[in-house]
Parts: structure tokens; C-alpha cells; sequence
């Protein structure tokens, strides 16, 4: 995975830290960018995933547009140099300070999460004389076959506008004076590894897409989401996942009209793989019941196992390639005050000792940007490629 000269490096510097690898980022993104281009396909990057600097100059300049789900994020995808006709305002509780700013940056689209939102919308809009673009996120009721936590399409979840009030939708697009409707939006979760599911979502978005055109409002963008899931338990097999089956199954499942904008929004595919969280070992403790390698990272570095129980592959890269060392089963901990601070339970690793360095990969999405303080640690910094 890293060479002896890129551990030797590590071992140089203070830890934990992100490293992530700009070079495998660049042939992800130009992977994902081709198998889209062969149909018509447009994508918006999920700045939730990572919004850091070096990631986001090297999306831009791929030409992709961008997600966000924030005032903050849109402002950040504008500085960064995006295209503001490619950037589209998503998020359930957006502030009217949210959305004052974005009407001024005159993004391409809000994504309209609730009736009431649509309203607020259209009096900000038309305080500052300005129609706003507008798509409906619509909660579609499919089910993502993910984690509880990261599934979003169901009538049990927060987001979007419910089918039952679609009438009442429509009826208020005829009305407001200060908005246009431009388009239609799902999203129905994250980590999606069955590709059928895919399926059932496009079956269900040529439905409503067929109500609104008997509505006599045919929608110009169909925004199908996003949350293609990546390989956390075997990385190294697959480091950038199958944008083309993934693409072909939206081609052939998927009714579009001619001249009609389709849009993903990926995040967590992007960009996952490329970032690895790089760790020290401050102690070992050897039980009756339990060995612990304690690290100096904890889940103020990486939360996802204490809030998804997520799976992470972990490798002590110090001993990579030493032989003759034995097997021990770990649990990897932090040192943080909680008993939730814990990366893997009963992991074999090469019998490791106090200094070793420790990855822990697939953490380039939904890590660094959920890093805290929490205890007063510092924050986590990042290291890149280049």
C-alpha cells in the first residue's frame, strides 16, 4: 500500500494527521467523469464528504459541479472557483441568512425540502426582486439497504416533500411569484452497495417524473442523488468503484426526454478511498480477556465506528513485511473518555509495539470533516501526495 520510503516519511512526523492520495483522487475522478460523459450524465460533488481546499481545487478543475447542504459549503464551492450556474443548495433547515446569501451568489438551484421552505423561498426571493430556481426533493419511500442512520428516501425520514403532498406542491409552483421550477430531486441514502436498489429508485422517479409532465410541469432536471458505496472491507481490491455499472444501470432504467439534465450528486465514492488516517501506537495492553492497542487518534480523528459502528480496515504499516512476528487479536482504541472511542474489536495484527504506525483507510469521506475538540484535542491536520 505505502512504500518504505512513504513510512519512513510518516515515521518523521507528528501524528495522528490525514494523508491523502492526490493521485489516485485525480484517476478516481477522471474514472467516474468518463463513464458518466458516455450518456449525457452531469455531476454535482457532495462537498459534505471533504471540503478541503486541495480536494476541492482538484474537483473543480475536472469540471464537476457542486452539492452543498450549507451557506457555508455554497460560499466555499464559489470562492474555490465552481461555476455558480453548477451549484445546487440542498438541506432540510436551510436559514433565511442560508438563503439570502445563495439568491445573491444566484446559484443554479435550491432543492426544496418542504412546503413551508418553498414559501420562505419565495418571500426571500422576492424581497430582493429575484426568481429563484427551484427543483422539489421529493421522498420517494425506497428503501437503501444501508445503515439506519444514512438512509434518507423513507416516509420515516426527515427529508423532502412527502408524495401525499404533491398536489399542494404543484398548486403553489403555479402560484409564487418569486420562484421557477426548474427540476425534481432524490436522494435516498448512502453507502449503497446493491445496485438494485438503483433500480427500484429509478422505477420510482419515472412515476412521478410522468405525474408532473400530466401536471403540465415537465421538470428539465431530474436529480437522481447520489450514494454509490465504496469497498471498506477490501480496499486495496477495488480503490475506485464501478462507475460504469453504476451509469449503465441509471441509462437503462432511467426514462428521459430529449434535451433533459441528469444530475448525480456524489460524495463518498469520490473520494473515500484516497484518504487514510495515519496513527501512532501509545501503548499496548495485554489482559486476560483482551489486548488493546492504544492509539493517539480516537474518534475525535475518525467518528464513523462510534456513530455507524462502520468498518474500517486498520494495518500496522510499521511491521508490513516483517515476518516472523506472530498474530495477536487487538482491540484499537483511542484515548478518548468514552467507551465508544474504539476503531475495531478482536482485530488480528502483526504483535505490535509502543511507536508502531497504524492506518486506517478508506477515510477520505466523512472523516476529517466530521473531526472535533472534544477533550480540548487539537484539530487534526492533513498531509497530501504532492
Amino acid at each position: 500500500m505505502f512504500s518504505q520510503n512513504i513510512v519512513s516519511r510518516f515515521q518523521g512526523l507528528e501524528t495522528p494527521f490525514y494523508y491523502y492520495d492526490l493521485a489516485l483522487l485525480d484517476r478516481t475522478l477522471l474514472a467516474c467523469k468518463s463513464a458518466a460523459e458516455k450518456y449525457g450524465f452531469h455531476i454535482h460533488y457532495a462537498l459534505k464528504a471533504n471540503f478541503n481546499e486541495p480536494i476541492l481545487r482538484t474537483i473543480e478543475q475536472k469540471g464537476f459541479g457542486a452539492d452543498c447542504v450549507s451557506g457555508n459549503e455554497v460560499k466555499k464551492a464559489i470562492e474555490i472557483g465552481f461555476d455558480p450556474n453548477q451549484v445546487v443548495f440542498a438541506g432540510v433547515g436551510k436559514s433565511d441568512k442560508e438563503i439570502l446569501e445563495a439568491l445573491a451568489l444566484d446559484i443554479s438551484c435550491f432543492n426544496v425540502e418542504s412546503l413551508q421552505e418553498l414559501e420562505v423561498i419565495n418571500v426571500l426571493a422576492g424581497q430582493k426582486n429575484q426568481r429563484a430556481r427551484v427543483a422539489i426533493r421529493i421522498n420517494p419511500n425506497v428503501d437503501a439497504d444501508t445503515h439506519e442512520n444514512i438512509t434518507t428516501g423513507l416516509d420515516e425520514n426527515k427529508f423532502g416533500i412527502n408524495q401525499w403532498e404533491l398536489d399542494d406542491c404543484v398548486n403553489m409552483l403555479r402560484k409564487l411569484q418569486y420562484v421557477t421550477f426548474v427540476g425534481i430531486h432524490f436522494h435516498i441514502g448512502s453507502q449503497i452497495t446493491h445496485l438494485e436498489v438503483f433500480k427500484d429508485l429509478c422505477v420510482k422517479i419515472n412515476e412521478i417524473h410522468r405525474w408532473f409532465d400530466k401536471k403540465g410541469l415537465p421538470p428539465k432536471v431530474l436529480n437522481v442523488g447520489g450514494g454509490l458505496g465504496v469497498n471498506y472491507d477490501h480496499p486495496g481490491d477495488e480503490p475506485i468503484p464501478n462507475f460504469d455499472e453504476y451509469f449503465q444501470l441509471f441509462d437503462r432504467y432511467l426514462e428521459r426526454k430529449s434535451g433533459q439534465a441528469i444530475h448525480f450528486e456524489l460524495g463518498r465514492s469520490l473520494v473515500a478511498q484516497c484518504g487514510y488516517l495515519i496513527s501512532r501506537v501509545l501503548y499496548i495492553k495485554n489482559g486476560q480477556k483482551k489486548n488493546f492497542i492504544i492509539l493517539d487518534a480516537g474518534m475525535t480523528e475518525l467518528i464513523r465506528p462510534a456513530l455507524y459502528q462502520a468498518h474500517h480496515q486498520i494495518e500496522n504499516i510499521t511491521k508490513s513485511g516483517v515476518g516472523g512476528l506472530g498474530m495477536v487479536n487487538y482491540d484499537v482504541v483511542g484515548p478518548i473518555c468514552e467507551s465508544t472511542d474504539r476503531f475495531a474489536q478482536n482485530l488480528s495484527l502483526p504483535r505490535s509495539d509502543r511507536g508502531d504506525l497504524i492506518v486506517i483507510r478508506t477515510a477520505g469521506a466523512y472523516g476529517q470533516v466530521l473531526a472535533s475538540s472534544y477533550n480540548l484535542r487539537d484539530r487534526v491536520r492533513a498531509i497530501y501526495s504532492d
